[in-house]
């Protein structure tokens, strides 16, 4: 498929030599517009066209590229070279599947294998990645790696470069849904080096940078997404006029952009996405543009802007959860906020697209004060990360942990695992993460009667959301700063004192745990709690307690 490698071809006084030229530097449109000029003079060699349709593929001229690669195949045909006769075919039939055009596309792809029929050729190879695609989204892994591996074997023995390293990319992609996540990443990392070293076609070159990027994010290998997020914005730089790609390149860099805290360049980026995006036949990649945007206008308490993204996105496709619940949440509109997330986690099954719904499950459940629904989803989440192995992974199970152990009443055995969490994000340089982390552990500390160490926590988190922005979150502090500058001397939290007086309603820790929808646990733990810290013995004592100081 490499068909950019052969040696340059002579120059012609019919305009070929400008096209042949401009391909040559990879300059994609001039290419195409010098290509149409010459074929309006003369047919176009068979080797001419085949640069040509890869000009049309990489301005994404999808009707040319497919009228193209109809010529190419007929001359092939002609010329009895079957096997290039079949390239071409797959050609067709791998970009009708990408346009939804189903039965055209397996028409192509039976032409191609029966024209290889018997044959021994690395073109064999590439009639098994449709099939490869098509496992992986029926959830039939075993079958899918199977496949990959015999078209990287095939790749490899006949040194076809594009097969291997795509073929690759998609048996790691397989293995990482099987929770083969090391071996995943590693097939990823080496067809990610041959795409670096330009070892592949153009399109071969963005259609791995592309996949894999896609698949470190749905692991959480941020490092990776960072890293290979940067080489394909480098590619994609080098080439001003290429126009496949590039929109994509821009969501992958807006979603690197906010995690690494620079919001402002991240919605400039998914704008541009969504510009570049709209004249280009890529729903999906638009629809995440657009998510992308809600995330950043939801984080800033930005709501009608949040709405509108989200709505957009949603007209496109795309499952605009969790962050419409999360924007609902922010609203105070509890019981839509659990209703999304619910539908959610109802209608979401494979364990890395849970991961993205069961954080959010925690901070809701937790809000909506439905403690046993959110230490499900948290003890989900650190299966997930045992099975995972990853930092980040262990870290989003550490923040699910530590905020639950806060809701309990423990803030002592809260403060470890989100410490270790807090490190995590730091490392990876995640400033609003570990700020979010931050806050627990302040209301942690003064929990803990650490006045102190409660004021420089909730200090580093509100100079971070300052400068990013975050105003819902800067809210939050202020309220949290407030409630402690009028903390009571007794150290109760609100939601002791909650528990205390229904406690002096006369309700068991039985009826109090279904009251407020905990553990009956939970309410033994913060009874313990209470004792403790208003020094008293008995039910008795702590409800003449709170008489006496008027919380009845």
């Amino acid at each position: 498929m490499t068909n950019a490698r052969r040696p340059p071809k002579k120059r012609t006084a019919d305009g070929l030599a400008d096209a042949r030229e401009a391909y040559a530097r990879n300059a994609w449109e001039d290419a195409y517009q010098s290509y149409c000029q010459a074929d309006s003079l003369a047919p176009l060699a068979v080797d001419d066209l085949e640069d040509w349709v890869w000009a049309a593929a990489l301005t994404d001229r999808d009707d040319d590229y497919l009228a193209l690669q109809e010529r190419i195949y007929d001359a092939h045909l002609a010329a009895g070279d079957e096997r290039r006769a079949a390239r071409a075919a797959f050609g067709l039939g791998l970009r009708l599947f990408s346009l939804g055009e189903a039965g055209r596309a397996s028409g192509w792809l039976t032409r191609a294998a029966r024209l290889l029929r018997d044959r021994d050729c690395p073109e064999q190879g590439y009639l098994l990645l449709p099939a490869v695609h098509r496992a992986i989204a029926t959830g039939d892994l075993d079958e899918a790696d199977a496949t990959a591996a015999t078209a990287i074997e095939i790749g490899d023995r006949y040194s076809e470069a594009d097969l291997a390293a795509f073929a690759r990319n998609l048996r790691g992609r397989a293995l990482l849904r099987m929770g083969r996540i090391a071996e995943g990443l590693t097939l990823l990392d080496e067809a990610m080096l041959a795409a670096t070293a330009g070892a592949l076609s153009p399109i071969f070159t963005g259609l791995v940078y592309c996949s894999v990027i896609d698949a470190c994010q749905e692991v959480f290998a941020f490092d990776r997404c960072r890293e290979w997020t940067a080489a394909l914005a480098a590619w994609c730089d080098t080439q001003p006029q290429l126009v496949t790609f590039t929109g994509s390149c821009l969501v992958h860099r807006a979603e690197v952009m906010q995690l690494s805290g620079a919001w402002s360049d991240a919605i400039g980026e998914a704008e541009r996405a969504t510009r570049r995006l709209s004249v280009i036949a890529d729903p999906g990649a638009s629809a995440a543009a657009f998510y992308q945007q809600a995330e950043i206008h939801r984080l800033r308490g930005e709501v009608s802007e949040a709405e509108d993204a989200y709505r957009r996105s949603n007209e496109l496709g795309a499952d605009i959860q969790p962050g419409l619940a999360l924007l609902r949440l922010a609203q105070g509109r509890r019981d839509s906020a659990v209703n999304g997330i619910r539908r959610a986690l109802a209608t979401t099954t494979e364990p890395a697209r849970r991961m993205r719904v069961l954080p959010a499950a925690v901070e809701i459940m937790l809000a909506d004060g439905a403690i046993d629904e959110a230490r499900a989803a948290a003890e989900e989440i650190a299966d997930i990360a045992a099975s995972y192995d990853t930092e980040v992974v262990s870290a989003m199970a550490d923040h699910a942990r530590g905020a639950i152990r806060l809701a309990e009443g423990d803030p002592q055995a809260a403060l470890a695992p989100l410490r270790r969490a807090f490190l995590v994000w730091q490392q990876f340089g995640a400033p609003y993460l570990a700020a979010r982390i931050r806050i627990l552990v302040g209301i942690a500390c003064r929990n803990l009667g650490d006045a102190e160490g409660a004021a420089l926590e909730f200090a580093a988190a509100r100079s971070v959301c300052e400068d990013l922005g975050a105003a819902p979150d800067l809210a939050r502090i202020d309220h949290l700063a407030t409630t402690d500058a009028r903390h009571r001397p007794d150290g109760l939290t609100p939601r002791e004192i909650e528990v205390l007086r229904l406690v002096a309603a006369g309700k068991t820790n039985k009826a109090i745990a279904k009251e407020l929808d905990v553990a009956e646990k939970t309410v033994d733990r913060h009874l313990s709690n209470i004792f403790t810290k208003i020094d008293v013995p008995s039910r008795a004592a702590a409800t003449a307690y709170a008489y006496e100081h008027q919380l009845v």
